[in-house]
């Protein structure tokens, strides 16, 4: 059902990059239709945003307060829950927290001590974003996790404000996404979607205030409205289809391996699974183990299309050979099921998460296990990272220069300034510069 491939094989490299390759091509029609939906409530504000939502999710209401969810009936969600699924969120929210709490950054600031520059202080001021909106799926969908890990490390960035929006179609609301808003501390919630939702947290409306960036995962046209909206606000990024890729030895276990590949296809058809192992024994007891599973998967229509359109199981060479592979690959989420992971750790470079040995499941790393699961798809982990508390923090630079230090940096400036040809900005520096026959 997979495909076999082998790095000895002389068009291995193409095939692979085939494999890897997904079209971010975007649909025309989802393009124009966001673009109106976008037009519309940037003009229109509430008014649009309830015509929408009538529209689309079959959820008439006349008024925007119709659409808010107090913090009464987040509580209320929460209290409800039984006791094993209040505690599992609480487990998991404190796990959360005490990762990102160390992802903290702080201010700081020196002072130059040495000659003409003494009394010049320069440094950088970090401070949280002011307002943030979290776009959760709704209705049948259900991910509470994707609240938490959204939601707590903007608060732990210190953000003033979190506004939450969610659809409930046909009036559908999720009890466990709206306890895990209830646990995480979101501030205002709105049972809104899909585009409109987007425009609503970019532009603002009557009711719906502003936000400066917004965060979360939607479909094809909350992705679209996300890209158009970015600048008006920041985004956390436009993701892909789901990764795992796992380095396996003949020390894994077989089944545990299959239900990490499953794990990752039961996303979606488009989800990518990829095994690479040294040792093509043990690649044939996974075979027997997806053939052997497969069939409990209450989810095996969509696995096994996953699996048969983007999975691959890559014999090679040796370890050493899996992770340059892997580093061509930065996949979103890498295991190393192997004797003696730690060895290959520091020959990664390019990866979302990485799981360490046997144990470390990349669900675990989904729900509970601290840090966060929003991370970059498609090779993007070449250059990005995952959603973490600097996402809701920025920086501003600090220069404050002395009188003396000025004489040392305005002829710099000015010589730079007069070479590009900007005359006030040479000018505005030697104004700075003491005469020496003053």
């Amino acid at each position: 059902m997979m495909r076999r491939l082998s790095t000895r094989q002389p068009d291995f490299l193409a095939t692979l990059d085939a494999l890897l390759a997904f079209d971010y091509a975007t649909d025309e029609g989802i393009e124009r239709t966001v673009a109106d939906i976008l037009t519309q409530v940037r003009q229109r504000g509430d008014a649009a945003v309830l015509e929408y939502t009538q529209r689309f999710d079959g959820l008439a209401a006349s008024t925007m307060a119709e659409l808010s969810l107090s913090s009464a009936e987040l509580a209320v969600a929460f209290d409800a829950l039984p006791t094993r699924q209040r505690q599992a969120l609480e487990a998991a929210a404190a796990r959360i927290c005490s990762y990102h709490e160390r992802q903290k950054a702080e201010s700081w600031s020196y002072i130059e001590t040495d000659g003409a520059m003494r009394g010049t202080r320069l440094g950088q001021k970090i401070t949280p974003l002011d307002r943030v909106g979290l776009y959760v799926p709704g209705g049948k969908a259900a991910y509470p996790s994707s609240v938490l890990m959204n939601a707590l490390p903007a608060k732990v960035a210190g953000v003033g404000e979190l506004i939450m929006v969610v659809p409930t179609p046909r009036g559908e609301k999720n009890a466990l996404v709206l306890a895990a808003a209830h646990l995480a501390g979101v501030d205002r919630v709105f049972t809104i979607g899909g585009a409109q939702a987007v425009a609503a947290l970019a532009y603002g409306t009557q009711t719906i205030p502003q936000v400066d960036k917004i965060v979360g995962p939607g479909n094809a046209y909350v992705a679209a409205a996300k890209r158009r909206v970015f600048g008006t606000v920041g985004i956390d990024m436009i993701a892909g289809p789901s990764e795992v890729l796992v380095i396996a030895d003949a020390s894994a276990n077989p089944d545990w391996v299959a239900m990490d590949l499953f794990a990752q296809a039961e996303h979606d058809e488009m989800a990518q699974s990829i095994l690479l192992c040294p040792d093509a024994a043990f690649i044939e007891r996974v075979v027997a183990s997806i053939e052997k599973l497969l069939p409990t998967m209450p989810r095996r229509a969509v696995i096994e299309a996953s699996l048969k359109g983007r999975g691959a199981l890559i014999q090679v060479a040796d370890l050493a050979e899996a992770c340059t592979i892997a580093n061509r690959i930065a996949p979103e989420h890498l295991e190393l099921a192997v004797a003696e992971p730690n060895l290959l750790v520091e020959k990664i470079r390019h990866a979302g998460a990485i799981f360490i040995g046997h144990y470390a499941s990349e669900s675990l790393g989904d729900y509970c296990a601290g840090p966060n699961h929003v991370l970059p798809t498609s090779r993007s982990a070449r250059f990005s990272s995952p959603l973490g508390v600097y996402d809701f923090q920025k920086r501003s630079s600090l220069i404050e220069v002395s009188a003396s230090g000025a004489q040392v940096l305005g002829p710099i400036a000015a010589t730079l300034a007069h070479g590009e040809g900007l005359t006030a900005h040479a000018r505005a520096a030697e104004l700075r510069i003491k005469r020496q026959d003053a």
